[in-house]
């Protein structure tokens, strides 16, 4: 049995800033990674700024291997059925356009925490004052002693259903799948990232330049059939925006746990073990998850630091610090805050003040058309709720929280 500090399950982003702030204090820190490192990462790669601020502050500039190209992006796009389109820059300049194989391994590498790939997380036992983890190296067992785990191993988190065995059943999932086409004509600028708001496409669509292809992205309920969706798409982005592609040359896809986000649904783990990123639930708005997976990895370990120093149980802390993403992500999702607030890192306000009355009355009717898409999961009223007690206490109530 290897016994350690901290046991971290998942070699993420959220994983990287999680271990750069335990090693710093002096604890010995291990990540176990299912998959040989590097690995490959489905995600658009898209950096938000302050994502890339936390980079910089806390890893260094990113070289170049860890980027695709084009290696940047300039803002958002937003695309509405009523064919108006917003573009919008990112405050402070573009941001990195991230190869995450290559990005969260120079990460994890840089973390100084000690790295055991090809080990997959079976199972875990937390006994007050330990967690004993059992785990899989090249099929082999192996075992862990830790006094902390953190859960920084995504939405499907095996660490979450360790936990709870019913969480899977009791939120929606989404399939989110991507495929790569050569271009034969694109007049979407590659400088954005191109998000449409349609509910015939489905309820997350988007597209941008990568490595000389054009990405064709569609988020569903799933189930749905993923060739049927992706082909409308492609359909309506050649009759609309005259996006001429050849056939796709390859796709990936995986299931995504939409929602903790925008009904502040956060989970947060028990005990001794800790469950932060994307796992937890944080999601930006335009589905970009890395900046707030790599804060709340961040305080999921000063959180253990912490009570190790006040001698505290490590939940208490790292709820108590948890509050300040959990506020910053949930805003991004409240209809107040994106009325009368600017919570997002490109400002809608603005772009949508420089469009005619005309056009922001058809994109308010085409944003209402949207949401309306999300009816069946009754987050309405759970939106609402939130939205409404942010002025009243300054934040979102942490009884929601698992």
């Amino acid at each position: 049995m290897r016994s350690v500090d901290v046991l971290i399950v998942g070699a993420s982003l959220s994983a990287a800033a999680s271990a750069k702030r335990l090693v710093d204090a002096g604890l010995e820190t291990v990540i176990i990674e299912r998959k040989e490192l590097p690995r490959h990462k489905i995600c658009s790669g898209i950096l938000s700024p302050r994502g890339h601020r936390f980079l910089l502050e806390n890893f260094g500039p990113l070289p170049r291997e860890t980027l695709h190209e084009p290696t940047s992006c300039r803002g958002v796009t937003f695309h509405f059925p009523s064919m108006v389109s917003m573009p919008m820059d990112f405050f402070g300049g573009s941001t990195p356009h991230l190869h995450r194989k290559f990005s969260d391994y120079w990460a994890i590498k840089r973390s100084g925490a000690q790295v055991h790939d090809r080990t997959s997380f079976v199972g875990l036992d937390d006994r007050g004052d330990h967690v004993v983890v059992s785990a899989r190296r090249e099929g082999e067992p192996v075992t862990y002693r830790a006094r902390q785990v953190i859960g920084a191993d995504g939405p499907s988190s095996l660490v979450i259903r360790a936990l709870y065995p019913n969480y899977p059943k009791q939120i929606p999932w989404f399939f989110v799948g991507q495929k790569f086409h050569e271009i034969i004509d694109c007049p979407l600028d590659s400088d954005y990232f191109h998000f449409w708001f349609h509910p015939g496409l489905g309820h997350y669509t988007w597209s941008h330049a990568r490595d000389g292809r054009q990405i064709v992205g569609v988020g569903f309920k799933r189930g749905d059939n993923f060739a049927r969706r992706h082909e409308n798409v492609v359909r309506y982005l050649r009759e609309k925006h005259g996006v001429k592609l050849h056939p796709h040359t390859e796709d990936e896809g995986c299931g995504e746990n939409f929602g903790p986000s925008l009904i502040n649904r956060y989970v947060f783990g028990k005990g001794n073990v800790l469950i932060t990123g994307q796992a937890a639930g944080f999601l930006n708005m335009i589905g970009e998850g890395m900046s707030c997976a790599l804060h709340s990895g961040a305080i999921s370990g000063e959180a253990v630091v912490e009570a190790r120093i006040r001698n505290r149980p490590v939940q208490e802390m790292y709820r108590r610090m948890i509050a300040s993403e959990v506020r910053r992500t949930t805003d991004q999702w409240n209809p107040l805050k994106i009325a009368f607030d600017k919570p997002h890192e490109a400002d809608f306000p603005a772009a949508l003040g420089r469009l005619s009355w005309a056009d922001r009355a058809k994109v308010l009717r085409d944003m209402w058309r949207f949401v309306v898409l999300y009816k069946e999961f009754n987050w309405g009223r759970q939106i609402a709720r939130a939205a409404l007690q942010r002025p009243i206490i300054g934040g979102y109530s942490m009884q929601r929280w698992m």
